[in-house]
């Protein structure tokens, strides 16, 4: 993310582009309008799992409330218990494994790197039996639909001044615990 980020000259540059994704008008026109398209926010297209990963750039550019709105805003309007529940293609389970991800708080951006963004959760609490007899609690207080934003972090006690975890904390156990607000955090 690093090198993306320079590449698309530093954190402002890359950060407008992102805005730029995701505040763009969802208007597409033409014959050859692929299906997959589908979910738009912006031209962002939650359809289409290959975008889903975009949503968390936010966090590491220093903007995490951007990516707490967002995660908030699909979760809320991209997916119900209908039929047709789902904003694009179940495929091989993408779109399911992202709201179940999201829905517990985090999620994992790069597959070959085993580090997890800290997004908006929706429950209360959430606990993740490993093997072992270990498990991994996902707490989180002031949890209300309007409190998307989170305000602060702890992993086993220790604030997080980042909002990611990795792997290897997930699977030693413990307790990651938010504090939700109505505010975002600048």
């Amino acid at each position: 993310m690093d090198s993306l980020v320079q590449l698309l000259g530093g954190k402002g540059k890359f950060t407008a582009k992102l805005d730029q994704l995701f505040k763009t008008d969802s208007k597409i026109v033409g014959e050859l309008i692929s299906a997959d398209i589908s979910g738009l926010i912006g031209q962002y297209a939650h359809g289409n799992e290959p975008s889903h990963h975009i949503i968390h750039f936010y966090n590491y550019v220093g903007q995490p409330y951007k990516t707490q709105e967002l995660i908030d805003s699909v979760l809320h309007s991209q997916y119900t218990d209908k039929v047709d529940g789902l904003a694009g293609n179940e495929d091989c389970g993408q779109m399911s494994a992202w709201y179940i991800l999201n829905a517990m708080g985090f999620y994992q951006v790069c597959p070959g790197k085993p580090v997890y963004s800290i997004g908006r959760p929706l429950f209360d609490k959430v606990t993740v039996n490993l093997p072992g007899n270990k498990t991994f609690t996902i707490k989180t207080y002031n949890n209300k639909r309007e409190n998307k934003y989170i305000t602060s972090i702890k992993l086993n006690g220790h604030k997080l001044e980042k909002p990611f975890f990795t792997h290897a904390e997930l699977m030693a156990g413990g307790t990651l615990e938010m504090i939700m607000s109505d505010k975002p955090k600048r």
